[in-house]
């Protein structure tokens, strides 16, 4: 146990060091992106500092793999060149119980990261959003679930009792939607300009998005500056409203899953489902996250078949250079996986879990050859 916990010490320091490096370039990189994308809104070092914290979140989540395969093979470098390895083999432990410290340990951190880090990167992606849209002072659409409903906000020339028209907003409430998000269903339109408030309602029975305007079935409007709207009520069996939003930018809406954090995730599954979407994006998602300690622990096994070893020589540059090429191939077949996943050509369960699960065996068996066969 003492000599387990050296070398997982070892491999958390250098996980540690590593990611502090990868954070300080991206944040670099992210700072520099962000001053010459707002550099006509009168955005400081200061506001770019905090988007570029902001946003950097996100894409070292997604790269933390790689930092763990380069983690495993700085590890066992530098337990060769100490000649620990050496000894640490000549005293009778295998090459299996000497991967085992520094797995587990890369697997609870990976635990950490997708209780901790993952909510933490679902939040500061929307606070970044959100900062994003005030300067930019857009912001004229927006889409959410409720419990029971699916609520809908886009920008629109408000038309107004004397016949002239505002800009305003739509705000749309619908029990629920078909999967590829064309067609609401017992659909509410609220009209609402900022001189006037609401200014109209329109009920309708079905809402079909089709050449850029809401076609709508079955519907009863009032206006609501009248002052009996009742009495002004019309009932008509067609009605278009113009709308600039698409099918896949409202999927694109409800559809990042890194945007919600991981202990939401099966809840708002359920509220997609209930609204009638689908939610096959967000279940991949949510069975990859649950992969990512084996795919961390794998990310170490990787590393130990080319550099659990005694080198010296020009033979330890390929070596490395071989298992970092294994450790993003491994990156990249997950990401493969995942769309694979998304577009429903293979279960989520196996977009999520087969990646990591085969390149550990593989590296498992790899090990039992080259070190104790």
């Amino acid at each position: 146990m003492i000599l387990s916990t050296y070398v997982a010490r070892r491999f958390t320091r250098l996980l540690a060091l590593i990611a502090l490096i990868f954070l300080s370039i991206l944040f670099l990189v992210e700072m520099v992106e962000q001053v010459r994308r707002f550099a006509d809104d009168g955005v400081g070092l200061a506001g770019a500092a905090q988007l570029a914290a902001l946003n950097i979140t996100g894409s070292f989540y997604s790269i933390l793999p790689l930092v763990t395969v380069l983690a495993g093979i700085a590890l066992f470098l530098n337990l060769s060149r100490s000649s620990e390895l050496v000894a640490i083999r000549a005293s009778g432990r295998s090459g299996l119980r000497v991967l085992a410290a520094p797995a587990i340990a890369a697997a609870l951190i990976g635990m950490l990261c997708v209780g901790l880090l993952n909510p933490m990167v679902a939040a500061t992606g929307k606070q970044y959003d959100a900062r994003v849209a005030a300067v930019e002072s857009h912001g004229g659409e927006a889409i959410s679930l409720g419990d029971s409903a699916v609520w809908l906000r886009q920008g629109l020339a408000v038309p107004l009792p004397d016949g002239s028209t505002e800009a305003g907003q739509v705000v749309i409430r619908a029990s629920r939607a078909s999967p590829d998000a064309t067609t609401l269903y017992n659909a509410t339109f609220m009209l609402f300009t900022p001189e006037h408030g609401p200014t109209g309602r329109i009920d309708a029975a079905e809402a079909r998005l089709a050449n850029g305007a809401w076609q709508l079935r079955d519907t009863k409007a009032w206006p609501l500056t009248a002052d009996n709207p009742e009495t002004r009520a019309r009932i008509m069996a067609t009605y278009e409203i113009p709308t600039d939003l698409t099918a896949d930018r409202i999927r694109d809406s409800f559809g990042r899953p890194d945007a919600v954090p991981f202990w939401q995730l099966p809840g708002f599954i359920a509220g997609l489902e209930r609204a009638g979407f689908s939610a096959q994006r967000h279940r991949v998602w949510f069975q990859m996250e649950l992969a990512r300690p084996l795919l961390m622990a794998a990310m170490v096994a990787i590393a130990a078949v080319f550099t659990m070893r005694h080198m010296r020589g020009r033979k330890m540059g390929m070596l490395i250079l071989g298992a970092f090429a294994c450790g993003v191939g491994l990156f990249f077949l997950r990401n493969l996986a995942q769309v694979l996943g998304d577009n429903g050509s293979i279960p989520a369960i196996l977009a999520g879990w087969a990646p990591p699960l085969v390149a550990l065996l593989f590296a498992l068996g790899a090990l039992l050859q080259l070190e104790d066969g």
